[in-house]
């Protein structure tokens, strides 16, 4: 019911719809795995939280949790990046600009609710140690704290072909989450794999986030971070410039998609 969560100056379109949110347990050893899949400087729970308050991770509660959420973009919005085939909708890059702001406001009222309920809590992104844009030869751009990653540990789904990730409300969305020593129960993981929740690595038929991709960035092999980014900045920088403060954002392959809204391996499953 934020007041943020509408789109101003059209009429008040909601951004996101109602969130899914889990928890993952501080101490789960897929977050130093993380240290392997995404970079050595990925932080673990633990060293987010130590690093926020400039103490070392032997410092800090035995043990931590993870609240994850997933805010799913709404309909106004993802129907108007449908149309679109080489660069996004503005609405598209006006939601994700005041999503995002929405989001960021999240992840600090979640951290300050649990500082005055007297826990030790940090949002990562939020933080001057956070690193959007690392970037290694074999893997690609990559970030300090994934929250895409963190929503994996969470179990709010698995990966796609395109990198996005899809939940049981699809691949068109935001994440958050928030470091904290409050104990919460863990969610479980029932993804089978990374990939499970993604037509393509069930059935090697669905291609169509490969389709939708204007810079070809997608292939079977995956989806070249590179490539993406160099489309981005070509072909709507100034637009990106305009209505998302710079942040580059496309969505072209999380609408017009199976997975868009729903996770289109659940029939499969069933």
């Amino acid at each position: 019911n934020s007041p943020l969560n509408r789109l101003p100056s059209t009429d008040n379109y909601i951004i996101f719809d109602e969130p899914l949110v889990q928890f993952a347990d501080g101490d789960d050893p897929l977050f130093t795995e993380y240290k392997t899949i995404i970079d050595p400087t990925h932080l673990t729970p633990g060293e987010a939280l130590a690093k926020a308050f400039n103490k070392s991770p032997e410092d800090m509660p035995a043990h931590l949790s993870v609240i994850s959420w997933v805010l799913p973009i709404g309909s106004k919005i993802r129907e108007s990046n449908r149309r679109h085939s080489l660069t996004p909708s503005r609405l598209w890059l006006r939601g994700y600009g005041h999503g995002e702001k929405f989001n960021r406001e999240m992840r600090a009222h979640v951290a300050q609710l649990l500082t005055e309920m007297g826990y030790l809590a940090v949002a990562p992104v939020l933080q001057p140690y956070f690193k959007m844009w690392g970037y290694s030869e074999d893997k690609g751009y990559y970030s300090n704290w994934s929250e895409r990653h963190i929503a994996y540990a969470a179990g709010l789904g698995s990966f796609s072909l395109s990198d996005g990730f899809i939940t049981e409300r699809g691949i068109a969305h935001r994440c958050g989450s928030v470091v904290t020593n409050l104990i919460l129960p863990v969610s479980p993981r029932t993804a089978k794999n990374l990939y499970s929740n993604c037509l393509f690595y069930a059935n090697s038929k669905c291609k169509a986030c490969i389709a939708r991709c204007p810079a070809g960035a997608i292939t079977e092999n995956g989806h070249d971070k590179t490539r993406c980014q160099e489309y981005m900045s070509s072909k709507f920088h100034r637009l990106l410039n305009e209505y998302t403060g710079g942040e580059e954002a496309c969505g072209l392959c999380q609408t017009r998609v199976p997975c868009e809204f729903r996770n289109p391996t659940k029939k499969l499953k069933k």
